[in-house]
């Protein structure tokens, strides 16, 4: 009988609890409609204006190695690293004592060749007025003065160039200035051997072009047809942080370099002198897409170490397109891939999906 009445208050205290207002909770459903709300976009068509930031590189507007013409020795140096040297101005002298026994040599062959020359012009002039008399001098002997006299012409003539010549060889003992600018390297000294040599070998001098510079940018051949080049840009110096300037394009290379990049170039002043060769600076080039580009939003684009995709819903469906990024705007990308406008995208999606899932 005392089993029987703890049985039955047993069963009176679940059906007291079956009967009470509180339900099961579902821990699986509210899990799976989170799950199931993705938020779509649509790929658009129109035209983006951007811009690209890459290094670039001050070089001299200017920049010569000066190489000897001739051997000699260094016999006088007038300026050294730094110097501010003007066009023409004489930078060195050399020094090659057996030019000076060539050009003694030369000159002394030129007047023996004009005293041969005027000898054989007066025996020709003499035998040409005894011929007036008839029979006095044979034709012969008046053909052969002639040819001997223009023979020691032409000789005289040909000595006369080997003395301008070996005075131009003098000359070039004597190194110019080509152009205005700074001595930045000096590599000999007084009493040292130089002669010409490849271009491979160590230089006596290097002249730079300082007064203004060549601001050189490489663009990656994927952006070489953006670039707008009526457009100016804006760069700063990373020597020089917070001084932007503003220069136009001044010219191309329209040519693709080893590195698969056209080199442009930007004219920069240096009249205070501050900008150094080498420098680098932050290029901010003004680009241009073409008129029908594909944008997508910028949270769109999934990226891996082996691709780029967007995931496109067609008919519920993800569907993962491999894609191309091209300019980036604000919020939007330019893209190219297997899309087409008003095709619906996950704008934040997760690469935790696959092809073909279910997206509602």
């Amino acid at each position: 009988m005392k089993y029987k009445f703890i049985s039955l208050i047993a069963i009176a205290g679940f059906f007291s609890g079956c009967s009470s207002n509180e339900k099961p909770v579902d821990l699986t459903s509210s899990g799976t409609k989170s799950a199931n709300k993705y938020q779509l976009g649509n790929v658009s068509e129109k035209s983006l204006s951007s811009a690209a930031r890459l290094p670039g590189q001050l070089v001299p507007y200017n920049e010569v190695n000066i190489f000897p013409k001739v051997n000699g020795f260094v016999k006088r140096l007038y300026v050294d690293r730094g110097s501010i040297v003007k066009k023409g101005q004489l930078l060195m002298t050399l020094e090659a004592p057996e030019m000076e026994s060539q050009l003694q040599s030369a000159n002394s062959r030129f007047l023996q060749a004009q005293e041969n020359t005027v000898a054989s012009r007066e025996k020709y002039r003499r035998l040409k007025e005894a011929a007036k008399e008839p029979g006095s001098v044979s034709p012969l002997d008046i053909d052969n003065a002639l040819s001997k006299m223009k023979a020691d012409e032409a000789m005289a003539n040909s000595e006369r160039s080997t003395v301008a010549s070996v005075k131009t060889m003098l000359d070039y003992l004597n190194i110019y200035a080509p152009f205005d600018g700074m001595i930045i390297a000096r590599n000999v000294s007084p009493g040292a051997l130089v002669s010409p040599g490849k271009t491979a070998d160590q230089p006596m001098l290097i002249l730079q072009d300082i007064h203004k510079m060549r601001l050189t940018v490489y663009i990656p051949e994927d952006d070489v047809d953006k670039v707008d080049l009526n457009q100016p840009v804006t760069f700063i110096f990373n020597a020089m942080p917070g001084q932007q300037q503003t220069a136009k394009i001044s010219r191309s290379a329209n040519a693709l370099g080893s590195m698969r990049s056209e080199a442009i170039e930007i004219d920069v002043a240096n009249k205070n002198g501050q900008l150094k060769p080498g420098m680098y600076a932050e290029v901010r080039i003004p680009m241009l897409s073409g008129a029908k580009s594909l944008l997508v939003p910028n949270t769109a684009i999934l990226r891996s170490t082996e691709r780029e995709y967007v995931i496109s819903v067609e008919n519920g469906k993800a569907n993962l397109v491999n894609i191309k990024e091209g300019l980036t705007g604000h919020d939007s990308t330019e893209v190219f891939g297997n899309l087409k406008v008003k095709d619906h995208i996950l704008l934040h999606a997760s690469d935790e999906i696959r092809q073909g899932d279910e997206i509602k």
